[in-house]
């Protein structure tokens, strides 16, 4: 079995890895037609324009982990050409990525930016094909199953077995639970893992604690007579934030694209952790049309509006930031990470940024709180002691070689393979 990182080694964003036939001597493939390979993700990255995977694969199959942009965001270009490779994926990831490849349309379509158009979305059905957690099936000669990560409703860890070599893909996961859903429990038997790394260097804060942090501060925002600003990601993010308000009894308003993610995913109960408790968040909250000034009455307030974007890239917040800014009583609380470059990492470093084209200083309260969908450095050890035997190849982090040392040094046989590279994995591992 050969691995190629065509995205996600050594950074996080566009990942996609190949899995076929190892290469001949002079390192052309033993089959050139496709037949034989799986892709495994096929994301964008969050830059403008975005970032895609290398090369331009023809897999025969495809399995999608979950519906994250950087993972799923451009499993549509698949479709472009004349190669139609099945898609295997579970419910909610497969009505996410729609989700996604819409939003994308809407941002970038009719530009050279949008990887692909509306037909290649469309398409997506032809090719479709949904799985349970823990159900095997046949995809491009392997037999695969998926269990569930822990990161958002439907995330899944691929395993990937050829007869010969059971491989492990974690995608991104969580094992503590989350309000939305419970943190993995799977550990499959593998001889190779190809581990998430993005918190490797971190600890989490007692994710209690951090919920309770973010309630107190709401409610003494609302009792001094300001408005909370709760920039989500619409996908999971924006459903644990509606279920936290629902439980401390915090007034919020919904808005984005969180608000059609939410009603999806009630319709997959068993995905989520409780769906009663996720149909009572729902009847809690607040939908926003956007109608007729509507954002700007609601950002003057006494309520929690959780919107996207996460990072202040764009969406609803573009409204509500600006007007919110200048009053010290209000608050801008983030609950995810901001990437380097995004209005919002600016925001928290520096007091102000470029909100729709104008440089915005920004008075109210700026406040930033984890609630990761990631396992940190603790839960990734947690997750890995049971491969002390396995090859490890880690992956989807900014410092990936850092945490590979790490694991060596405490008796894993790990390694970070480089962007571009393939590893052949067997009895033994090599890597070009």
């Amino acid at each position: 079995m050969e691995i190629e990182f065509l995205g996600g080694a050594g950074e996080i964003g566009r990942s996609a890895l190949l899995v076929g036939e190892g290469r001949g001597p002079a390192g052309d493939r033993t089959r050139s037609d496709g037949d034989g390979s799986l892709l495994i993700d096929f994301g964008m990255s969050t830059d403008n324009p975005p970032r895609l995977p290398l090369g331009n694969p023809e897999p025969e199959a495809v399995v999608v982990s979950h519906g994250h942009l950087d993972h799923a965001g451009a499993v549509p270009a698949l479709l472009s050409g004349d190669s139609r490779p099945t898609v295997h994926w579970t419910p909610p990831t497969r009505e996410l990525t729609r989700t996604l490849a819409r939003d994308t349309l809407k941002l970038h379509g009719g530009s050279y930016r949008c990887p692909f158009t509306e037909t290649d979305v469309a398409r997506l059905s032809q090719v479709s094909e949904t799985h349970g957690y823990r159900e095997t099936f046949e995809a491009a000669g392997y037999e695969v199953t998926l269990f569930d990560a822990g990161h958002i409703p439907g995330s899944a860890h691929v395993l990937v077995d050829d007869g010969d070599v059971r491989l492990l893909y974690t995608g991104d996961f969580h094992t503590d639970s989350q309000r939305l859903v419970p943190g993995t429990t799977a550990r499959p038997d593998a001889d190779v893992v190809i581990c998430e790394s993005t918190y490797a260097d971190v600890q989490h804060d007692d994710r209690a604690a951090v919920e309770e942090r973010f309630a107190r501060s709401v409610e003494t925002t609302l009792h001094e007579g300001g408005t909370v600003v709760v920039p989500a990601f619409a996908i999971g993010r924006t459903q644990e934030m509606l279920l936290i308000c629902e439980t401390h009894d915090l007034p919020c308003y919904v808005d984005g694209m969180g608000k059609g993610v939410t009603e999806m995913l009630r319709t997959y109960p068993e995905f989520v952790r409780d769906a009663e408790a996720l149909r009572r968040a729902t009847s809690h909250a607040r939908f926003v049309t956007g109608r007729d000034g509507q954002r700007r009455r609601i950002a003057g307030q006494r309520a929690a509006i959780v919107t996207t974007s996460g990072m202040l890239t764009g969406g609803p917040a573009m409204t509500y930031v600006p007007e919110i800014r200048r009053n010290p009583t209000n608050t801008l609380a983030f609950t995810g990470y901001q990437v380097a470059g995004t209005p919002g990492r600016e925001l928290l470093e520096t007091g102000r940024a470029e909100i729709d084209g104008r440089v915005m200083p920004v008075s109210a309260r700026i406040e930033s709180y984890d609630f990761s969908a990631h396992a940190d450095r603790r839960g990734l050890l947690e997750f890995l002691e049971p491969y002390r035997d396995a090859k490890l190849l880690v992956n989807h982090g900014d410092r990936c070689e850092r945490f590979a040392t790490d694991l060596r040094g405490v008796g894993f046989d790990a390694s970070a393979p480089e962007l571009g590279s393939a590893v052949s994995v067997g009895t033994d591992v090599e890597t070009r």
